[in-house]
C-alpha cells in the first residue's frame, strides 16, 4: 500500500526557508568551502551576482530537511536514506538572506524487498523570482517497516 500511497501523493511546496549568513558561513566552515562569493559581502558586490550568494550544495543539501515536510504522516516506513540523483542542474543563485522552499513531485516508484525506490522531481524555488534556483531528479530509498 505505501508504494501506491507515495505514487498518489500531490505536488507538495515545503514551508519557507532563509538561506541566512550564519547558515552560509556554518556551512562554509563545514565544508571548508570559504570562497569570498559566499562570505565577503564587499568582494561579492563587485561580481555578476551583486553580493554574497549561498553555496550551491547548501541550498541542494535543504533537500533532506524538506523531505521530512513531504513524508511527515506517511505510515509504514521505518527509515529513508538519499540513494543517489539521476540530475542536479543548479539554475539560479541564492543570495544570502533570501529565503527558498522545495517544491516536490514523486516522478516514480520503484519496489524492492522490504524497501521503495521513490524518485522525486524536485525544484528549489527562490522567494521572489522566475527562476528556480536548483531543478534535480532525486532517488530516495524508504525502507518499510
Amino acid at each position: 500500500m505505501l508504494a501506491d500511497d507515495l505514487r498518489d501523493l500531490p505536488s507538495f511546496e515545503t514551508r519557507w526557508i532563509t538561506l541566512d549568513a550564519g547558515r552560509v558561513r556554518a556551512f562554509a566552515d563545514a565544508t571548508e568551502d570559504w570562497q569570498f562569493i559566499h562570505l565577503d559581502e564587499e568582494r561579492a558586490a563587485q561580481t555578476p551576482f551583486g553580493g554574497c550568494v549561498a553555496h550551491g550544495f547548501l541550498t541542494l543539501s535543504m533537500l533532506s530537511m524538506m523531505s521530512y515536510q513531504v513524508m511527515e504522516g506517511i505510515e509504514g516506513m521505518s527509515s529513508s536514506i538519499n540513494y543517489g540523483f539521476d540530475r542536479i542542474r543548479f539554475v539560479s543563485p541564492v543570495r544570502v538572506g533570501r529565503r527558498v522552499r522545495g517544491r516536490f513531485v514523486v516522478a516514480s516508484v520503484d519496489e524492492g524487498e522490504g524497501w521503495l525506490g521513490v524518485h522525486w522531481d524536485v525544484e528549489v524555488e527562490v522567494e521572489g523570482e522566475e527562476k528556480p534556483a536548483l531543478v534535480a531528479n532525486w532517488i530516495t530509498r524508504v525502507y518499510l517497516a
